[in-house]
């Protein structure tokens, strides 16, 4: 494949985060910063930016490798970052904060639902950029059906998920107390190692409406296998990780010198 079709690939990606920075500084204008709606409306754009450009990642890992998709994902997530403030775009991240008590059952409920609403919505936005054919590499791809990245058991997937995120999860709370130079980079070069290494196997999505927005009802699995998978393994790992991470032995394996000093 072309370098053109590579380049129109990371053009619509830069678009796209251009566009969801917009529509961040637009919806802080336009509301107050009182209430859940601000938040609500930052998850949604942050879960469509997020879900925007993974669909096209798609298209960069069929056509020029996962090499070439793991450089993307790396640059996309230092960027998400930075921009994303206290949005997650990741159902997840609002379980472990009400398990500590940084928030309720209801806000975590809406929040989930803010970004289902955006992570599946932009899809048709998508689909219709594949449709135009800028690129050879997006010719067929807009009403074709998808397939699922699920290579092995769903239950064999469910853990492959499970124990990733955790892990992921457990080096961002470390990364987070620790605060280590370049801490950004370390998090998002930790996280997109994970995603690479699970790739062949269930996809490496740790994200529930990541999966969600990409793969539902895709040949190769059915739904329930589908929840299996990517709702109830990443959410598994994911709150795994609140307690686990209290853990002495942990506490002193991740944070070093620190966690010695402190006691």
């Amino acid at each position: 494949m072309s370098l053109a079709s590579l380049g129109i690939s990371a053009g619509f990606m830069v678009g796209w985060c251009i566009a969801a920075q917009i529509a961040r500084r637009v919806t802080r204008r336009l509301l107050t910063n009182e209430g859940i709606v601000p938040v609500l409306m930052n998850e949604a754009i942050a879960a469509a930016e997020l879900c925007a450009c993974c669909f096209e990642l798609i298209i960069v890992a069929d056509n020029f490798g996962v090499a070439a998709y793991a450089i993307f994902l790396f640059m996309l997530t230092v960027w998400w970052g930075k921009v994303w403030g206290d949005a997650s775009a990741c159902p997840y991240t609002h379980m472990e904060d009400m398990l500590e008590g940084r928030t309720t059952f209801k806000e975590m409920a809406l929040r989930t639902w803010a970004e289902l609403m955006g992570g599946c919505c932009v899809y048709r936005i998508v689909q219709v950029f594949w449709w135009l054919e800028f690129a050879e590499t997006h010719k067929g791809r807009a009403f074709e059906e998808c397939s699922a990245d699920l290579k092995v058991s769903p239950y064999v997937g469910a853990a492959i998920e499970g124990v990733a995120t955790l892990l992921c999860r457990l080096a961002s709370k470390a990364i987070s107390e620790k605060e280590p130079k370049f801490s950004s980079y370390i998090d998002s070069f930790i996280g997109t190692s994970l995603v690479v290494a699970a790739f062949n196997f269930s996809g490496g999505y740790f994200n529930p409406v990541l999966a969600t927005a990409l793969k539902w009802g895709c040949r190769g699995h059915t739904n329930l296998e589908h929840i299996i998978v990517y709702w109830i393994g990443a959410c598994v790992g994911a709150v795994l990780s609140v307690p686990i991470f209290k853990l002495p032995k942990v506490r002193r394996f991740l944070l070093g010198e620190q966690k010695e000093k402190e006691e």
